[in-house]
C-alpha cells in the first residue's frame, strides 16, 4: 500500500500559499494512502493544544482518519507535546523522538532531524526545556496569549538564523554522517527533515539502503511516498491535480 512522508510545513495562516496547497494534497490523499506519516513542524507553533488557525488543516485531518488513513506524527523542533490531540482525537501514533518502524520487511529509522546536528549546543539545550514535562503543564495553564507569544518569538528568531545556520553547517553532509551510522547499526531506510533540504540517496551496493531528506512544504511542496516496497522524492504541483 501506498505511504505518504511530509514535513516542515509551519503552517501559519489558512490563506498562506503552504497552507492552501497542504490542504488540497491532503485531501488527495483520502482513498490512495494506508498511511500518512508527518515527520515534525507540520505548525510553525504548536505546544499541547491548537492555535484556532489551525482549525482547516485539523479538520482535512480528521477527514482523513475518519477516511481510513493512519497518522504517525514525529514531533519536530515548533510542536510539542503533540499526543493529547493527535492520539485522542485521530488515534494517531505520535512519537516524541526518533523511532524504527519496520516497513515491507525493511527497518526505516525516521526521525524530524534536529537532533542531528549534535554541535548545536545552544538548540539542544532549547529542546529539553520545551519538551519537559513541566512546560507541558506550564502551556496548559497559562492564558493563550502566552502560547501565541512564544510562537511569534520562535517564529522570527527561526527566521533570523535560517541563513545563517546553513552558511555555518554542511547540512547535507551532516544527514549523510547520521545516515551512515544508523545504516550500521542495521537499518535499511533513512528518513528525515528539519534541514528543508530535499535529496535521496540510494547505496551504490547491493544494499539497497536509501537515505532521504524529506524537505519543506515552504518552497520545495516535497515529500516521500512508499509504494510497493519503493521510497521515492517527489514535488507537488496544483497544475497536476488539474486546478
Amino acid at each position: 500500500m501506498r505511504k505518504v512522508f511530509i514535513a516542515d510545513a509551519h503552517l501559519k495562516q489558512a490563506d498562506d500559499e503552504n497552507y492552501r496547497k497542504l490542504l488540497k494534497f491532503l485531501a488527495g490523499l483520502r482513498g490512495a494512502t494506508d498511511t500518512l506519516f508527518i515527520v515534525g513542524d507540520l505548525f510553525e507553533f504548536w505546544i499541547g493544544h491548537p492555535f484556532t488557525h489551525y482549525a482547516p488543516v485539523l479538520e482535512e485531518l480528521r477527514a482523513l482518519h475518519a477516511s481510513g488513513v493512519n497518522i504517525v506524527y514525529f514531533e519536530g523542533n515548533h510542536d510539542f507535546h503533540m499526543g493529547p490531540f493527535f492520539e485522542d482525537t485521530l488515534a494517531a501514533r505520535v512519537y516524541p523522538g526518533p523511532a524504527i518502524v519496520e516497513l515491507d520487511g525493511k527497518r526505516v529509522y525516521i526521525c524530524h532531524g534536529d537532533q542531528i546536528n549534535r554541535r548545536d549546543y545552544s538548540y539542544r539545550l532549547l529542546r529539553l526545556i520545551f519538551h519537559n514535562p513541566l512546560t507541558r503543564l506550564l502551556s496548559q495553564l497559562a492564558p493563550p496569549a502566552v502560547p501565541s507569544f512564544i510562537a511569534s518569538r520562535l517564529s522570527a528568531k527561526s527566521r533570523r538564523n535560517h541563513h545563517q545556520r546553513r552558511n555555518r553547517w554542511d547540512y547535507a553532509g551532516i544527514i549523510r554522517e547520521f545516515a551512515a551510522e544508523r545504516f550500521r547499526e542495521g537499518c535499511d531506510v533513512v528518513i528525515t527533515a528539519h534541514f528543508h533540504t530535499p535529496f535521496m540517496e540510494r547505496s551504490a551496493d547491493m544494499s539497497g539502503r536509501v537515505l532521504l531528506s524529506l524537505g519543506d512544504w515552504i518552497t520545495h511542496f516535497s515529500y516521500g511516498e512508499w509504494q510497493d516496497g519503493v521510497l521515492s522524492l517527489k514535488t507537488y504541483d496544483l497544475a497536476d491535480t488539474g486546478e
